[in-house]
């Protein structure tokens, strides 16, 4: 699983951007400001870092600084609109790449792909039971065929194949496809998305081999065999 560093003093911002992004299957350490985000830089790696320009104690640039000297990954700026000159020095300075608030969450997301992908970070291709997930593109085939997903069910689908082995319980679940935009999932939907899901790519749904269920727990990705 990715591991994300998020430096936003946004409270609200910080919120919903953890909540999109874990929905996408990584995981987040956030900081609220300059000297909280020197801190747990130094005790930890990450994958990818996005930083809020403006912070209430200085400013994201000395903490681009400190990340590319002591982690070679990527870096995406958050800036405020028409801040050129921010977007600049932060380029300048190693940034990879920058997003203008407000952003869309999909571009948002696409962006942190983009840079994953570009690092050698990230694995995109994804193959189970003749199902094919290529994260990069956001395609998904079975057997050769397009699946045709809703959001929520692709987001359903990339907290399992980021997790492997891994069981998920129900709320887990309910907290990880809670989509930053406010779309409200309970539990008697999740029990829908999980039906729905199923019969896209599954070869046969009542037997399922790639969504697991625990009994009692929750769900776990399956290895390709029969399920339990």
């Amino acid at each position: 699983m990715k591991k994300i560093f998020l430096l936003e003093d946004d409270l609200t911002i910080a919120k919903n951007l953890i909540l999109l992004l874990r929905s996408e299957g990584f995981t987040v350490t956030h900081a609220p400001t300059r000297r909280e985000a020197l801190a747990a830089l130094a005790g930890s790696r990450f994958d990818l870092a996005l930083i809020d320009i403006s912070l209430p104690d200085g400013n994201g640039f000395t903490v681009c600084t400190e990340i590319k000297e002591s982690q070679d990954i990527p870096v995406i700026f958050l800036t405020a609109s028409g801040d050129e000159a921010s977007v600049v020095t932060g380029l300048n300075m190693g940034a990879d790449d920058y997003i203008t608030k407000p952003f869309r969450p999909r571009e948002l997301v696409a962006r942190i792909k983009t840079a994953l992908r570009k690092s050698g970070v990230s694995t995109s291709a994804f193959e189970i039971c003749g199902l094919h997930v290529d994260t990069a593109s956001g395609v998904v085939k079975k057997d050769g065929s397009d699946v045709f997903l809703s959001a929520l069910e692709y987001r359903l689908l990339l907290v399992f194949i980021n997790n492997p082995g891994i069981i998920i319980t129900r709320n887990r679940l309910l907290d990880e496809l809670w989509d930053a935009a406010g779309e409200f999932v309970n539990d008697n939907t999740l029990t829908v998305y999980i039906k729905r899901l199923r019969e896209k790519i599954e070869k046969d749904p009542a037997n399922p081999q790639i969504i697991l269920t625990v009994r009692g727990t929750g769900y776990r990705l399956g290895d390709g065999n029969a399920s339990e």
